[in-house]
């Protein structure tokens, strides 16, 4: 939750600022701000995930026409679902700083493809300073094989769903519940979100 807040509140640096982090072994290096409109639609968008449990191939499909009385009623790229989403005060700010914005076939939230923001979101990570370090174990031809990442190499779009399900859950919504949110079909595919949240 720390961590979201951070980031919603992020306050996005100019193009050309130069900044002071620490890497994951506390280490301080500079890096310098070079897309910072795009880290700020970034940060938009997945925070919006978060707080409503869309998928980045729904998050840039949401219409103005969708969002009615504070409901969000969406059919999702995926499962084809149609799921009513109760908005999330966050939510319905993000919505409001974009209202007067004109976007393509009525879409309420800024477009931009799912590489540029994973490399965003990898960014703002960085400059909000999540680098606890974090062990990948793989095999490969029976050998184990151990890989340290800081944690804001590990964040991608689907983050923000993520966090929105495991918030849910450790919030004591019973799982059926947040499939009704997130559209999941059965208890199986909710099952790697509750182990999480155990």
């Amino acid at each position: 939750k720390d961590e979201l807040d951070t980031l919603y509140n992020l306050e996005i640096p100019k193009n050309g600022t130069v900044l002071e982090l620490k890497d994951m072994d506390g280490k301080d290096y500079k890096k310098t701000v070079m897309e910072s409109v795009a880290l700020g639609k970034a940060r938009d968008l997945f925070c919006f995930c978060a707080f409503t449990s869309l998928r980045y191939s729904d998050v840039v499909e949401v219409r103005r026409t969708d969002i009615q009385n504070g409901v969000m009623t969406i059919t999702t790229q995926k499962t084809h679902d149609r799921l009513p989403i109760v908005l999330h005060k966050n939510a319905k700010a993000i919505l409001k700083k974009y209202e007067k914005e004109s976007f393509p076939q009525g879409k309420a939230l800024p477009y931009m493809t799912n590489q540029q923001m994973n490399r965003c979101l990898k960014d703002l990570g960085e400059i909000c300073g999540f680098t606890t370090p974090y062990t990948i174990t793989g095999y490969r031809n029976g050998t184990r094989y151990d890989e340290v990442y800081p944690k804001y190499e590990l964040i991608g779009t689907h983050t923000g769903r993520k966090t929105f399900i495991c918030f849910a859950l450790s919030n004591g919504v019973p799982p059926d519940v947040v499939m009704k949110f997130t559209g999941h079909c059965d208890y199986k595919s909710m099952k790697p979100y509750i182990d999480i949240t155990e």
